[in-house]
């Protein structure tokens, strides 16, 4: 066993997300109280997933709830960050990471490469939701930033002809094209600098070295597909006006 479930496992962690939170205090970064939330919250959500995932993977119905249960909560975390006040638009946030997500997934299925059972389904289906909302999130809130930020240009372009969406897209396109560098960076990287969670893994769980490397390599080009198209998707929902945020 990697790590051993006791009072000094769950004191040394206590002290962690504490210095994590100092440390951003100390800094005036203004997100002390988000992080020890977000530890917090992190800890309880996997504790229950935990206890429940043992039965909810051999159940269809719970299966799909379970699944969609994700995807919702993606879906919002999405919404919420790119469009913070509340209002009509963050719905669309569903559009980029069903479009990024489903298709992967079903030719994933269709192919037999994830096997169609629970306990394969999900942890993998948990990996392309979180590659998209995070593009999702980076795509909407960079591209939202430098059309507030260059509103200027964007009535330039109006004035020499261009449509509106024309126009935006000119402004925003390098700004979007961000949130495809943290996938990029760690698809690089991979083996030099990190051994990502789906390699160690599956060395813990006893898979030979290559076998894991392929199982990674698999993650991590699905994820490219899915950062791409959610972020190509994202940039064209701001580009038309349906992620937009409030005016001042």
């Amino acid at each position: 066993m990697l790590l051993h479930m006791n009072a000094t496992f769950a004191a040394l962690l206590a002290t962690l997300l504490a210095l994590a939170a100092g440390v951003v205090a100390v800094a005036r970064l203004g997100r002390a109280r988000d992080t020890l939330l977000a530890g917090a919250r992190a800890a309880v959500q996997l504790v229950a997933v935990s206890l429940a995932i043992g039965w909810v993977v051999r159940v269809l119905p719970l299966l799909l709830c379970f699944l969609l249960l994700m995807y919702a909560v993606a879906v919002r975390t999405a919404g919420r960050r790119v469009v913070p006040a509340p209002g009509r638009a963050w719905p669309w946030a569903a559009v980029p990471i069903a479009a990024a997500v489903l298709p992967v997934l079903v030719a994933l299925l269709l192919t037999g490469v994830v096997p169609a059972r629970g306990i394969a389904l999900v942890p993998v289906t948990g990996i392309l939701i979180g590659g998209a909302l995070t593009a999702t999130v980076l795509a909407g809130r960079r591209s939202l930033d430098e059309l507030a930020t260059r509103r200027g240009e964007v009535e330039a372009g109006l004035a020499l002809g261009l449509t509106d969406r024309e126009a935006r897209m000119e402004v925003a396109r390098g700004a979007a094209s961000d949130a495809l560098l943290p996938g990029m960076d760690q698809t690089r990287t991979v083996g030099l600098v990190t051994l990502p969670g789906a390699f160690v893994g599956m060395l813990l769980g006893g898979a030979s070295p290559l076998h894991a490397g392929a199982v990674q390599l698999f993650v991590l080009v699905a994820l490219l597909l899915v950062q791409a198209v959610a972020t190509a998707v994202t940039l064209e929902l701001v580009t038309r006006g349906r992620l937009v945020r409030a005016e001042p």
